[in-house]
């Protein structure tokens, strides 16, 4: 466990910048046409005049099937998400020059529309590098050829055709969303220009020049804080949002957490994170901070919300791991938490090349990632299934945020620890840490909390909401409840409402908080243990269950062809196990899957849980190539949408445990006892139905 206090110089330091008189930054258009408006201080945000702590999640909407966009994020505004962010990848729209694709799950203007139909504000991630695990970090094959071929078209620099191009790329987007900025009424509030990018200056300054010619006049625009430039930049342009994760797909060495990772769930000074593409950045990156970099808001847009496994590196997430690092983030006084990813999704199909990252690429983050699949194991998953245990301890926070945001945003940290961090009326605490901490806690408590006419000196429960004027609290697992309100010390029963000087209370135990959802100013109850949310026809609730048949027909597989041996598995370019090719999975064990007729209105509700055991997992519909997945002792799930009226084979690939790929225990102890030590299962198909009910 790492220990580490912060000395007392760090926090005079911190209360001195968060003092001084506010900053002005160089944005657009404040006020939307019903007056209200965002606007953006050395705190955090304003939304008119009061301060607010959002929560921003990521989703990428051409991972998305169109049909599902407002679901998904009625979805995740019951998570507690406040504000969207999303990449714009250059090539799932420009594949071709000249030829551009905005249709289906690349229509960026309806997935804008449904945003502002939803009242959901939106950050565009407009690259032109965006990486997103995404083949060539977004960039399109036409491109990266001329830039080999022409030093004019070099890649993210100042060349004049690069820029010309991505003057182009703006101005399509802009096409897209024009009329629906914050300054017409609609919902896009900022953008990122370009991602993880070191500079020069020049070249952020030039983009950012290109998106104002454009027509981008928004209330604020943002860049990834890391890596740390190169020289320095002009203050106030663009905010610099950071990030955390609790692993990472893209480290080289095949152990459990190695590097920094420990320190993502620590409070500490420093919002530059060591552990961010290690890859390509190196292990040993400078995380010290200017104190120009503290004279902005401290806010964060890649939160670890799950993490994808590549191929040479099998992570498997429990869900824990997204509250402890946001908690850390406030504790060290954050205010934005920003998601990535919140929402899984799946690569649009390309007959050409897989459309996920990949080291063979002559453009690349050196890691070989699924062709399909971006379920990134995130709160809610690649087809809207929900993480549960992520899914609802970062909502319980995300919660308490919206009803008390506005008063932690301006307070300052009083106290702070390797895990405990004291900012005004507030208290975290941290002592998880991924694998080497499973037992650890996580929470925020209240310190001298008003709460109406009465005053919470301290409780060993975390807050959650006020709901039709009772304040509830959530119980804190491994701790006894107790409560000091104004001098009187209670051990309140859980789930009762009791009353102090005329202030209603109740202390919800986690069970019965998970079944309970604020909408408008009224707690409402799941019936079974899934998702509420307002709908334009009243508050229903999504939940979903698995059963061997649909409909009394049951999900058929058979066994048609075995494996014809192990391939060998070379090393990459990048010095990492390499994934298999397309022609390999001839060579794999065969499995014919049926499910029977299924009508259309049907299909969109059902999926297939695959759990198998192996290397990689592929399933295929017609001979296209629908859905595939690398091992990591998880389900895959598939679009019963994508498959039926079809002839569908799954491919298994062997799982040899000499292979040089990094497993976690449970599984690396599975393939280690297989026969032979080569491992190869699949142990069951069923169906996932996904039921949609009425509960208010």
């Amino acid at each position: 466990m790492i220990r580490e206090i912060l000395s007392t110089s760090l926090f005079a330091f911190v209360c001195v910048v968060n003092s001084t008189a506010q900053r002005q930054f160089v944005f657009g258009t404040e006020k939307n046409p019903e007056g209200k408006t965002i606007t953006v201080d050395s705190y955090g945000f304003k939304f008119d005049d009061s301060y607010v702590i959002p929560v921003m999640g990521e989703i990428h909407y051409s991972r998305v099937p169109e049909k599902d966009w407002q679901r998904e994020i009625r979805k995740m505004k019951a998570g507690g998400i406040t504000i969207l962010s999303t990449y714009v990848f250059w090539n799932h729209h420009e594949a071709e020059e000249g030829k551009w694709d905005w249709s289906g799950n690349r229509n960026l203007r309806r997935f804008l529309e449904v945003c502002s139909e939803e009242g959901m504000p939106i950050v565009l991630r407009v690259g032109p590098f965006c990486h997103g695990e995404v083949y060539q970090g977004g960039f399109p094959t036409w491109i990266v050829r001329k830039a080999s071929e022409d030093k004019d078209y070099k890649l993210r620099s100042n060349a004049p055709q690069f820029m010309r191009c991505t003057a182009n790329l703006y101005n399509k987007i802009f096409a897209q969303v024009n009329g629906l900025l914050w300054k017409d009424g609609g919902p896009v509030v900022g953008m990122q220009i370009e991602n993880e990018c070191r500079g020069p200056w020049t070249y952020y300054a030039g983009l950012k020049s290109l998106a104002l010619k454009a027509g981008f006049d928004l209330p604020f625009y943002t860049r990834t804080g890391w890596p740390k430039l190169n020289g320095k930049e002009v203050f106030g342009e663009m905010l610099p949002l950071y990030g955390d994760y609790a692993d990472g797909f893209w480290d080289r060495k095949l152990t459990d957490m190695p590097g920094d990772y420990e320190k993502a769930f620590i409070m500490r000074d420093s919002r530059l994170s060591s552990v961010i593409a290690t890859e390509a950045l190196g292990t040993n990156q400078d995380t010290r901070m200017e104190s120009q970099d503290m004279m902005y808001p401290y806010l964060t847009c890649e939160l670890g919300g799950g993490m994808m496994p590549s191929y040479h590196r099998r992570i498997n997430m429990s869900g824990k791991e997204a509250k402890p690092l946001a908690i850390c983030k406030l504790g060290s006084g954050g205010n934005l938490p920003g998601y990535y990813m919140y929402h899984g999704g799946t690569n649009p199909y390309s007959d050409k090349h897989t459309m996920g990252e990949t080291q063979s690429s002559d453009v690349t983050n050196y890691n070989d990632m699924p062709y399909m699949t971006y379920d990134f194991q995130s709160p809610l998953g690649e087809m809207g299934q929900m993480n549960e245990t992520s899914f609802h301890e970062c909502r319980f926070l995300h919660q308490m945020l919206s009803d008390w945001g506005g008063q932690l945003c301006t307070m300052r940290i009083d106290t702070m620890s390797a895990h405990y961090s004291r900012r005004g009326s507030f208290e975290f605490f941290n002592d998880y840490v991924r694998i080497k901490n499973e037992k650890g806690l996580s929470y925020v408590k209240p310190r001298n909390l008003k709460v109406g006419t009465a005053v919470i000196d301290w409780a060993t429960a975390e807050p959650f909401c006020i709901a039709s004027g009772v304040t509830y609290f959530i119980e804190i697992p491994g701790l006894k409840c107790k409560m000091s309100i104004d001098g009187k010390v209670m051990s309140p029963k859980l789930d009762k409402v009791f009353m102090v000087r005329g202030n209603s209370f109740c202390v919800l135990s986690r069970d019965n908080a998970k079944r309970l959802y604020k909408i408008d100013d009224e707690l409402v109850c799941s019936k079974h243990d899934g998702i509420v949310f307002a709908t334009d026809t009243g508050v229903v609730e999504e939940y979903w269950t698995e059963s061997e048949t649909y409909n009394a027909k049951p999900v058929v597989s058979r066994k048609v062809s075995d494996a014809k041996g192990l391939r060998t598995v070379k090393l990459g370019k990048q010095g990492v196990a390499a994934m298999p090719a397309e022609e390999d999975f001839r060579d794999g064990d065969v499995y014919k899957i049926e499910v029977g007729d299924i009508p259309d209105d049907a299909a969109d509700d059902l999926f297939l849980k695959v759990c198998y055991k192996g290397d990689v997992a592929r399933l295929y519909a017609d001979g296209q190539l629908v859905q595939d997945n690398f091992w990591n002792g998880k389900p895959m799930l598939v679009r019963v949408s994508d498959i039926a009226g079809k002839s569908v084979e799954l491919c298994v690939l062997p799982l040899s445990k000499d292979y040089p790929i990094y497993f976690q225990s449970e599984q690396r102890k599975e393939i280690d006892s297989a026969p032979n030590g080569v491992l190869s299962k699949l142990d069951k198909v069923s169906f996932l139905i996904r039921n949609v009910k009425r509960v208010k």
